[in-house]
């Protein structure tokens, strides 16, 4: 079944005191553009986020948002700069020295100083890429959980239009047939009131007749017509990305349309034309959302 671009998913991860979330929202667009929001401290995996997000969308605006808040303990080390300590100690005691106060310098304080003390991650990046990938492949899936069900909404809405224009086709063959019928008749009588008791002309009349039988015939549109219906049904079906095709299908279907209203010659016909149109531009318009 189709796939709408609109969709939400979200998903939570906690492990080792590591916690992660990541949020997707996607909206329609002309093809897929993936853009990530993360902490800069899992930057390095940003082309990973959007390979995994590609391989399950084709199309879309595509916003990722990652949070992450890592309370492990896991890879962290605290390291003393003895250098920089050091030489804050030898500082302080000539400065206590030169002001003659005494050069009483607790630990404690010496720690508190820049660059004494260093927090140094040594976590695994394996370890993280493999956590963060889990929880977005998550979120992947209830973001396209979510434009499944849409596009479900959607392919119900496109079956019951296109069940409308495949009426309106075939009520308006149905006008057609006895279009040159009504012609002929109409054409006899202009011509005895004109000629009076003058004698018709047969050949020239079958030619006639001939003429705006080809001029007004809409059997080839109406065959073409049917077939791009039978098509866009077809594509509803699909399981593949098939949004462009179904534009491609209305463009179609409105050109067959418009060479049936310029072709017709009867009130009833322009009026079913009329209304298929209209049909035919809210089925463009819910197509722009079908990945």
């Amino acid at each position: 079944m189709i796939k709408s671009m609109t969709g939400y998913g979200k998903s939570n991860m906690s492990k080792n005191l590591r916690e992660y979330q990541v949020e997707i929202k996607s909206v329609n667009h002309r093809y897929l553009d993936v853009s990530v929001k993360m902490p800069r401290s899992l930057s390095y995996l940003e082309e990973e986020i959007k390979k995994a997000v590609s391989t399950n969308i084709t199309r879309g605006k595509v916003d990722v948002y990652i949070t992450f808040n890592n309370n492990s303990l896991e890879g962290r080390d605290i390291k003393i700069n003895t250098e920089i300590a050091r030489m804050y100690i030898k500082e302080l005691r000539g400065l206590a020295e030169s002001e003659g106060i005494v050069a009483d310098i607790p630990v404690t304080e010496i720690s508190k100083l820049p660059d004494v003390l260093m927090i140094q991650n040594n976590q695994d990046d394996e370890t993280l890429k493999n956590e963060l990938l889990e929880v977005t492949n998550e979120a992947i899936e209830n973001l396209v959980r979510t434009r499944k069900t849409e596009g479900e909404k959607i392919a119900q809405d496109l079956l019951a239009r296109i069940q409308d224009i495949e009426e309106k086709v075939k009520k308006i063959s149905s006008l057609s047939t006895g279009l040159i019928d009504e012609y002929v008749v109409k054409l006899n009588t202009r011509i005895k009131e004109l000629l009076q008791d003058q004698e018709i002309d047969e050949a020239r009349l079958a030619q006639e007749v001939v003429i705006y039988a080809d001029k007004c015939s809409i059997e080839e549109e109406v065959t073409r017509l049917n077939s791009h219906i039978y098509q866009f049904r077809e594509l509803l079906n699909s399981n593949e990305a098939v949004g462009k095709k179904l534009d491609f299908m209305i463009q179609e279907m409105n050109r067959e349309t418009n060479t049936i209203g310029s072709k017709a010659n009867n009130l009833e016909i322009t009026n079913e034309v009329i209304n298929m149109k209209t049909q035919l531009e809210n089925i463009r318009e819910q197509v722009q959302n079908i990945e």
